[in-house]
């Protein structure tokens, strides 16, 4: 992967010119007291680097005569690493991560300046590390109070998200590679979860069978808290609880995927505990099928990403219709959103190094415009909770619908001539 690393450097470095970037490891986050989260790498930061590890910067400046990938990280310091682990150091930070230069991070406010004095522009991206943040304001203004004298320096700081957040939204055959495993992992954990689910069972069951499969096969662990949602939970959208027991008659909504390499799957599927849909139950599914095969039709490279959440939202709104759920004039019903008591959510979002990955949608009034390598998720749904209060004009819920949520979800990869889906080993 050190290539791979390698070339996205030398990206990075053609589109900030004479400018100077920097980024900043994630923090260590406590659970409680001086007892520490996993240390999970800031993506932005991994995605340049590889670099695993806290309390590092990495800084790019391709005007540098000598240096243009500069890393500060922890000294060894072998009494701590005992405790914490062993640290890559100064030396490794070159031989092993490529750095052109390496330092101690406690030679920061020494060694930094002279990376940012001939620069352009700062390239950061404020809002991690409030401490942080200051110290780059600091050395700007620093750095420009000389503006006058020298008539070269950083005259503006621009978010660094802005330049590498478009090479990451398009995937390379290795991060494809990455989340192929991360989807087969996930595939795996889910279709194991449907067989065990049975009346009786209890959700946290479900759950650590999944976490378990996606350890046993190498993953990091869960991309997000896995949502095993049954009955009426069904309808909360990010579930977490997974405390309830399974009852018969109830339809089970699993959101669970994991995290490979750093890189992500995320999958839904929806099913009967008993075996068997209700017939209440197998219409709403019948809807959300038939709106996730339509949004999946329309991820096609040159397409709008907003045009497969339009299909998914005309299959939701013309079965509701159909049900008695809505009533109205399809477009006016659309234009209004008449149907967001009932599917309240987009039809999906980026995926990669994130679950959320990074990447614009929108343009001002111009969605973006998909790509081959572009990765993203399908996940209409229909959730009609206990409580649901139909829109303005629309009629009342009668009781058998509630309590049903239905979501199908899939991760979709954007190729030369179509789509692939990554996820497809889960039956629906």
């Amino acid at each position: 992967m050190q290539a791979e690393y390698h070339q996205r450097r030398q990206r990075l470095m053609e589109k900030i010119g004479s400018g100077t970037a920097i980024f900043r490891s994630a923090p260590l986050a406590v659970m409680h007291n001086d007892v520490e989260y996993a240390f999970r790498q800031d993506s932005d930061f991994f995605y340049l680097t590889g670099f695993n590890e806290p309390e590092a910067i990495a800084v790019f400046a391709p005007h540098h005569e000598q240096h243009q990938f500069i890393l500060f990280v922890q000294p060894k310091e072998p009494d701590k690493e005992v405790w914490t682990g062993i640290r890559a150091g100064v030396e490794l930070a070159k031989e092993k991560y490529g750095a052109d230069e390496a330092y101690s991070i406690h030679e920061l406010d020494e060694k930094l300046p002279q990376y940012l004095q001939n620069a352009d522009r700062i390239y950061y991206r404020f809002g991690r590390d409030r401490d942080f943040d200051l110290k780059i304001l600091q050395y700007w203004q620093h750095l420009m109070r000389f503006y006058p004298r020298r008539g070269t320096g950083p005259i503006a700081i621009q978010d660094a998200g802005t330049v590498v957040h478009p090479m990451r939204l398009v995937k390379s055959p290795a991060e494809v590679e990455q989340m192929r495993k991360a989807a087969e992992i996930s595939v795996k954990a889910h279709n194991v979860a449907r067989e065990m689910a049975q009346p009786g069972r209890y959700e946290y069951e479900i759950q650590a069978e999944i976490e378990h499969i996606f350890r046993l096969n190498g993953a990091n662990g869960f991309a997000y808290p896995s949502i095993v949602a049954s009955g009426p939970n069904s309808c909360i959208l990010h579930y977490i609880e997974n405390s309830r027991q399974l009852e018969d008659g109830d339809v089970l909504l699993i959101d669970a995927g994991c995290s490979y390499g750093y890189y992500n799957a995320d999958i839904t599927r929806t099913f009967p505990v008993n075996g068997t849909f209700s017939d209440e139950q197998k219409a709403i599914y019948d809807i959300v099928l038939e709106a996730q095969k339509q949004a999946i039709a329309a991820v096609q490279p040159g397409n709008s990403y907003n045009e497969h959440h339009d299909r998914a939202v005309r299959v939701i709104v013309e079965g509701l219709l159909d049900l008695g759920l809505l009533v109205g004039e399809i477009d006016e019903l659309i234009k209004e959103q008449k149907y967001k008591p009932f599917y309240m959510h987009r039809t999906g979002h980026w995926l990669g190094l994130d679950v959320h990955d990074v990447g614009v949608y929108q343009y001002g009034e111009d969605p973006h415009i998909l790509e081959a390598g572009n990765v993203l998720t399908v996940e209409p749904g229909i959730y009609i909770g206990p409580d649901i209060k139909p829109a303005e004009g629309q009629p009342e819920i009668p009781d058998r619908w509630r309590g049903i949520g239905v979501r199908i979800e899939d991760d979709v990869l954007v190729t030369e001539n179509g789509h692939e889906i990554l996820t497809t080993g889960v039956p629906k």
